[in-house]
């Protein structure tokens, strides 16, 4: 008797063994499949590769299903055959890292190409008769020009010239109205065509760009613009109502348009080292930035109204050679370099009556914020042209009853930060931005839902529990809206229908949804999460 069976010959031990199967999917069946494999000629070893490919009149699975991807990088191809057109249905060709100079002229046959990356020294004109493709990857090539054909590929989206050696760029780019990322970097540009498109990124690092065309601030889809490393001597003119992120490192920078800074109003981050800067001046910069980098210009002293900027987090000054400010509380960080700047400021009455600047914090004796607007201030203030008035940062709760009558510079100006009374607000119907920052609001100003022209509203660190989202949404030029570190409870989601709104700030409320990790993500992601939650009708 064998160890482990019994009298009968049963196996006393069949449990702890492992059973044999056949396979679940039959050997034959799974050869005659072949068409659907993915075949990495790229990557297998080539005994493996021989094993998997098969080129024989019995098993020709190349036409066993339409092949729609052909991945072919990083080999040493040096040409691509004409009978490329045999593949009518592919939609994606990636042929980077290899050492193709030239593509066939079979290439404009595949209608239905949407993505190609490759590595050239020329371009087919047929290539741009794909009315389908909707990305092209011309990166890390010799490229020195590119012909007036380009504006035809009318469905591109994306578009990377990175690394090439163009100079110029054809007037056509201004044709591909949907195109949304364009990549220009590391190449020999000295100017840009009068137009190119309705871009929401446009990455020219390192070119060697002097100016750039005025059109660049009609492009109201602008959310992010890269200028490093060329050879800019002034800001060039910018997209006030959508620019986000603005990268101007590394020019030749010397001055800052106060006007033209200012107006930027949904602009977060700002990147100005490495240019020649040597003054701030007051109220050159939007009160949206969270993120400034002025390393390595020449500025010695910093304006205190620097330290008003509401949502400013990060500052970096390294590099400069700066005066009256101990190294000391350099090193201390962002917010104690505001709070200093913040206490050297001093109220303003200018006898040329251009602009009243006016700061509460400094006007209350025991250094204390105010809670209400004094008389000798609205005293103080008569018979000058006011244009620009600043009471953020203080513990107000109402706004205040003085000054009933509205000066006529009030109906035209860019700029409003001042919490007038409701019936004085009401006569501004061309009020474009509030700041009401740093107060005791308890709720949303119900004054500022009949201001329809309203493209800015921060009300952030407040105490602001609920906001009327439908009524919001008649404000159809609301870009702008601040409501972080306020008491929330609830987001409705209505909110999401607000079409307008390109920042929303809801960080540092006691609201469960949405929950923190989509709020992270940025407002495009939160105002889909609350459109979907909307209850079907």
């Amino acid at each position: 008797m064998r160890r482990g069976r019994g009298a009968h010959g049963y196996d006393s031990l069949s449990g702890f063994r492992t059973q044999q199967s056949e396979p679940a999917v039959p050997q034959g069946l799974l050869k005659n499949a072949t068409g659907t494999n993915v075949y990495r000629l790229n990557v297998d070893p080539p005994e493996e590769a021989q094993q998997a490919v098969s080129f024989g009149g019995s098993d020709r699975w190349w036409e066993q299903t339409d092949l729609t991807k052909l991945l072919l990088s990083s080999n040493q191809l040096t040409t691509l055959s004409e009978e490329l057109r045999l593949l009518p249905a592919l939609t994606t060709l990636d042929l980077h890292d290899n050492q193709i100079q030239s593509l066939p002229r079979a290439i404009g046959e595949l209608q239905e190409l949407r993505q190609l990356s490759n590595q050239l020294r020329a371009l087919p004109l047929e290539l741009f008769s794909l009315a389908l493709l909707s990305s092209l990857t011309l990166q890390h090539n010799l490229l020195e020009s590119l012909p007036p054909e380009l504006g035809q590929l009318t469905s591109l989206t994306e578009l990377n010239l990175s690394r090439n050696h163009l100079q110029e760029l054809p007037c056509s780019l201004g044709d591909l109205r949907h195109l949304q990322k364009l990549s220009l970097e590391h190449n020999q540009l000295g100017s840009l065509p009068d137009s190119v498109g309705r871009l929401r990124l446009l990455d020219c690092n390192n070119n060697q760009l002097t100016t750039l065309p005025s059109s660049l601030a009609q492009m109201t889809s602008l959310e992010q613009l890269f200028l490093r490393q060329n050879r800019l001597t002034l800001v060039p003119p910018l997209p006030s109502d959508s620019l986000k992120e603005l990268y101007l490192a590394d020019n030749q920078i010397s001055t800052l348009g106060s006007e033209q800074m200012s107006g930027l109003s949904v602009l977060s981050s700002l990147e100005l080292r490495g240019n020649k800067i040597s003054t701030l001046p007051e109220g050159a910069l939007p009160s949206t930035l969270t993120r400034l980098d002025l390393s390595n210009n020449d500025i010695g002293i910093l304006p205190p109204t620097l330290g008003l900027l509401p949502n400013l987090t990060v500052l970096l000054l390294e590099g400069n050679p700066l005066r009256g400010i101990r190294r000391e509380l350099l090193n201390k960080g962002t917010m104690e370099l505001l709070k200093y700047l913040r206490g050297r400021i001093k109220v303003v009455f200018p006898m040329s009556c251009v602009q009243l600047l006016i700061f509460l914090c400094p006007l209350c004796s025991s250094n204390k914020q105010a809670e209400s607007v004094r008389d000798e201030l609205f005293d103080a203030a008569a018979g000058h042209c006011i244009t620009s008035v600043n009471f953020s940062k203080n513990q107000l709760s109402s706004a205040p009853s003085r000054y009933t009558q509205v000066p006529p510079s009030f109906g035209s100006i860019r700029l409003m930060i001042f919490p007038f009374s409701n019936n004085t607000l009401q006569n501004l119907t061309k009020l474009r931005s509030i700041i009401l920052n740093f107060n005791r609001f308890k709720s949303f100003p119900v004054v500022l839902y009949e201001l329809g022209n309203l493209e800015t509203v921060l009300l952030g660190n407040n105490q602001v529990g609920s906001v009327d989202a439908s009524r919001l949404q008649a404000l159809v030029h609301l870009s702008t809206l601040d409501l972080s570190n306020n008491d929330m409870l609830h987001v409705p989601p209505e909110l999401g229908l607000c079409s307008a709104l390109r920042c929303l700030s809801l960080e540092g409320n006691p609201f469960r949804t949405p929950r923190a990790a989509i709020v992270a993500k940025g407002t495009d992601a939160v105002l889909e999460y609350l459109r979907s939650r909307i209850p079907a009708s």
